[in-house]
């Protein structure tokens, strides 16, 4: 007697998820770490935003008045808006050099390899290293400019507010590209082969099987990137600050940098904690929508053409 074949699909699902939720405890410590470490953090900073405090002395209650300060205040909405500069335009500076990179060193040959390696490097470096070795080979009077003998390098790099700004989004793309192209890499191993094999039958080129199966098959490898990447663009403090300390004047102070400055320097801990909800709920609000853009089917993409 033969088993009907939906009855089968039945009981490996009940299978399954009786599995799934026999080990669903081991989900626990994850969880009470992320409400210990995430959701109390982000319960008192927002209960912090609604007080007055300057970080030493007793809390007391200010009600809306720091919200209305902060939303009034000029300075945080440049500092927001230069914060969307910086979000934007690394990501489109980091997005094809990493997808790019990421394809190449996803070859087979040895010296890829090393290559590999080398773009990796990056990685080891502390952001606040890199940004005092960029800091010194930058200046005009002792960096490469006198070194190397080549006048055109001996520019006010970062005393200009336009070229600031842009050395800024430099040294970002330099330290984060290798981590995108990591993840690239392993997109593009995932693609299977005999796509590849198949469009070289038809007598497509490289370029024509970089854009018709290599960029759509790594669409969410694309939106994870893209969300870490401009998630990340938020948090950019420590490289920064001793790159520019937000300067010169305030061409450089994004968000997490104001909010250091309103609640350490300035001793304001409720206004720097209304910085500190505005950054979260943005970058809520980018992950969110990137992710809706990938849709719900999370294996369509390597199924495309198959």
């Amino acid at each position: 007697m033969t088993v009907p074949a939906a009855l089968t699909r039945s009981q490996t699902r009940r299978r399954a998820t009786a599995a799934a939720g026999g080990l669903s405890w081991l989900a626990v410590p994850a969880f009470v770490y992320f409400i210990a470490f995430a959701v109390v953090p982000l319960v008192g900073v927002l209960v912090l935003s609604f007080t007055r405090w300057d970080g030493i002395g007793a809390i007391t209650l200010a009600g809306s008045s720091n919200w209305a300060s902060v939303l009034a205040d000029p300075g945080m909405w440049h500092a927001f808006k230069l914060s969307i500069i910086v979000l934007v335009v690394s990501w489109l500076v980091q997005t094809p050099i990493s997808l790019l990179l990421g394809t190449f060193t996803a070859g087979t040959q040895k010296y890829r390899a090393l290559l590999a390696v080398l773009y990796f490097l990056p990685l080891l470096l502390s952001s606040a290293a890199i940004a005092v070795a960029y800091k010194a080979l930058l200046d005009p009077n002792f960096g490469l400019a006198a070194g190397l003998g080549l006048p055109f390098l001996a520019q006010d790099w970062l005393g200009d507010p336009t070229l600031a700004m842009g050395v800024v989004i430099f040294v970002i793309a330099w330290q984060f590209v290798p981590f995108h192209t990591l993840i690239y890499q392993g997109g593009v191993r995932q693609i299977p082969r005999s796509m590849y094999e198949a469009a070289q039958l038809d007598g497509a080129g490289r370029i024509a099987q970089f854009f018709h199966i290599t960029v759509p098959q790594l669409k969410y490898t694309i939106i994870t990137s893209s969300t870490l990447m401009t998630v990340g663009s938020l948090t950019y403090f420590d490289l920064i600050f001793v790159l520019t300390a937000g300067g010169p004047g305030n061409a450089t102070r994004i968000l997490p940098l104001d909010m250091y400055l309103v609640g350490f320097k300035a001793n304001q801990m409720g206004p720097a904690s209304v910085i500190a909800v505005i950054l979260v709920f943005l970058g809520l609000g980018l992950a969110l929508f990137l992710q809706r853009l990938g849709g719900t089917d999370r294996a369509a993409s390597q199924l495309d053409g198959a």
